[in-house]
């Protein structure tokens, strides 16, 4: 399993290059999947994580199946964007507390919109939208921030570090 990559490495501030869409369907890409997929589901408080936490330099993050709801009570599988687009952004600016999995046990609040509607490829290379708000509006922003170079310890305040053994 890949190790999560954590603040001070380099490709974490690096900008994501785009998957080309002929290789959306290639093992490469589907390998890469299947590793975010196993980082992240092995993390118990993580809901998204994106190809530079894992050490890949392309732009492709996947959201939790926890944060999708269940279908026939069953949790559905990770959600993959390739590509993702911030197509329409709300105005409305919300303080919510927030976190990541490349910044252990550091927690701060992030101005982040309260809605976001993004265009990205799934990991069949089908074109989607997808509306956001509250909390999801929130992994979308982040999300394409880390492939942006950008950590939320950039622009949050109150950071502060929690030690999970206490």
């Amino acid at each position: 399993m890949k190790k999560i990559v954590q603040e001070g490495g380099a490709v974490l501030r690096q900008i994501a290059q785009p998957v080309a869409l002929a290789e959306i369907n290639s093992e490469k890409i589907a390998k890469i999947i299947a590793e975010m997929n196993i980082a992240l589901d092995a993390c118990d408080d993580g809901v998204a994580l994106a190809a530079p936490q894992i050490g890949v330099n392309l732009r492709i993050f996947v959201v939790s199946g926890k944060m999708l709801p269940k279908k026939g009570g069953v949790k559905p599988a990770n959600s993959v964007f390739i590509n993702p687009l911030i197509k329409k952004i709300s105005t409305k600016k919300v303080a919510m507390e927030e976190g990541c999995l490349s910044v252990r046990n550091v927690f701060g609040l992030t101005k982040r919109a309260d809605s976001a509607l993004i265009e990205a490829y799934n990991e069949k290379g089908h074109k989607f939208v997808r509306q956001g708000s509250g909390l999801m509006a929130q992994i979308f922003q982040h999300e394409i921030d880390h492939l942006n170079g950008i950590l939320f310890i950039d622009q949050a305040t109150n950071l502060q570090e929690i030690n999970p053994e206490k």
